[in-house]
């Protein structure tokens, strides 16, 4: 019989399988010569485009507070992945934008999630893992808008 044990509620589950993930990705990009970029980062540049972005923008998207999103700018800022520029639209504004080396990782950490996809899509089949995808999108909106007025 197959299924969860009592153990494996949802959370341990998505935990699990988001350590597991991160392990993977991680492992690969130090292989790559990303070795100094760790999960946290992922906070900005999973969510950065290549024009940049503001930090109140990519906190939004991340679901981070704006005051996290800074302290891993500026740690990604000393490693040589972004660089803050004005923001053309506002002066008073800055945008986040990826460097080269910034660049090269984002594509590569894009490269890898895909072929870990592919893996399980090949795994599950396409109309399970299309499902599986579909249900976890739908609990993850439903979850993150379990308090009133939470970013859906």
């Amino acid at each position: 019989m197959t299924g969860t044990t009592p153990q494996e509620d949802l959370g341990m589950l998505i935990g699990q399988l988001g350590r597991s993930l991160q392990d993977e990705l991680f492992t690969t990009l130090a292989e790559q010569g990303h070795d100094q970029v760790r999960p946290r980062h992922g906070t900005v540049l999973a969510f950065l485009p290549p024009d940049g972005a503001r930090a109140t923008d990519l906190a939004r998207r991340a679901g981070q507070h704006k005051q996290i999103v800074g302290v891993i700018v500026d740690e990604l800022v000393k490693l040589g992945y972004v660089r803050r520029e004005p923001d053309p639209t506002d002066r008073r504004a800055k945008l986040i934008v990826p460097t080269e080396h910034g660049l090269d990782e984002i594509a590569k950490a894009r490269a890898t999630l895909a072929r870990i996809e592919q893996r399980h899509r090949e795994d599950l089949g396409e109309d399970t893992y299309r499902a599986f995808k579909t249900a976890l999108a739908h609990i993850t909106r439903s979850q993150r808008a379990w308090r009133p007025g939470a970013h859906r």
